[in-house]
């Protein structure tokens, strides 16, 4: 039996989690996560997914603000002799004290084909920079940031409208795909990772909220990569008439804008049409100040701007 014990927090690590439970000879001892934190309008204190899956499948969990400082922590994963530490998108930075504790590893499941975005943001950064590839891998943790030797990789195909919601998605599901076998080969001794090139990495910094901001100087490819790629968070924004508007989908449309960026080319029940600084990009859903998630012909009715949309832009 292999034993291992599971690092994560978020919702994208939570299906691999309940996948690696179907592998008969891995045995999960423990998950160790987040510290619940407040969420929502009333900051209600809510619990990380993977600590509410675990609890629910009677997996013993460990929260911790800092593992590093967390001495008793440290020796209650110690007394569990684990052969493996699995870390998916755990948010915390493990020393050498904490790296040396599993007997043969700390695997790390990264969400880009390293060195490619090492990093926190490698799935939006991967749709923002409009790429049609990217992948997983996993990794022998090392000190350096997301620099360890490569274990095994899968590549995925990025679509042209593929958000980071749908990316997030099938990363999730891949995921202990390619964590399992990693894990059994180790475990085996019939897999040598290998050295990252340095020379070919490049960093997934995270978004900031100002980042969501839309640029109506840029190509309508470059917008449209921009609104798929921040669905979850920050979620691309503009103004119109003062108020702030959450742009969520989005269509680049075979016909040249020839009117100032930001300007309003066309309404249709397909949605409004938006000159660029090349060809003209369709906002199809919207998110106004305030009201829920709607079509953007449905919101363009309600200001009845059908009749009257020359000379109005988004700002």
């Amino acid at each position: 039996m292999i034993n291992a014990i599971y690092m994560a927090t978020p919702e994208i690590a939570v299906n691999c989690l309940q996948k690696l439970l179907n592998f008969n000879d891995l045995n999960i001892q423990a998950v160790v996560t987040q510290p619940d934190r407040p969420c929502g309008r009333g900051n209600k204190l809510t619990p990380p997914p993977v600590k509410e899956f675990a609890l629910s499948h009677n997996i013993e969990v460990f929260q911790t603000d800092s593992i590093k400082n967390d001495i008793e922590l440290k020796n209650k994963l110690k007394n569990l002799n684990p052969d493996f530490f699995i870390t998916f998108a755990f948010g915390q930075i493990l020393t050498q004290e904490v790296l040396d504790i599993p007997k043969i590893a700390t695997i790390n499941l990264h969400a880009s084909l390293l060195p490619k975005y090492r990093g926190a943001n490698p799935i939006q950064r991967a749709i923002y920079n409009g790429d049609e590839e990217t992948g997983i891998t996993t990794m022998i943790t090392a000190l350096e940031l997301d620099a360890g030797d490569i274990c095994l990789q899968e590549k995925i195909k990025i679509t042209p409208d593929m958000t980071d919601k749908e990316l997030m998605d099938i990363i999730s599901d891949k995921a202990p795909f390619l964590m399992y076998p990693t894990i059994k080969q180790l475990y085996n001794k019939i897999l040598t990772p290998k050295k990252q090139d340095d020379s070919l990495m490049t960093i997934a910094k995270k978004f900031k909220k100002e980042d969501a901001i839309i640029n109506w100087n840029s190509s309508a490819q470059s917008i449209h990569n921009h609104v798929r790629s921040m669905t979850t968070w920050p979620v691309a924004c503009t103004k119109f008439e003062g108020k702030s508007i959450k742009i969520l989908k989005t269509d680049v449309l075979n016909a040249q804008s020839n009117d100032i960026p930001g300007s309003i080319a066309d309404i249709t029940k397909d949605g409004i049409a938006v000159n660029t600084i090349d060809n003209i990009i369709l906002i199809k859903e919207l998110k106004p100040e305030g009201k829920p998630l709607m079509k953007a012909y449905d919101w363009s009715n309600g200001l009845k701007l059908k009749s009257d949309f020359h000379n109005k832009k988004f700002e």
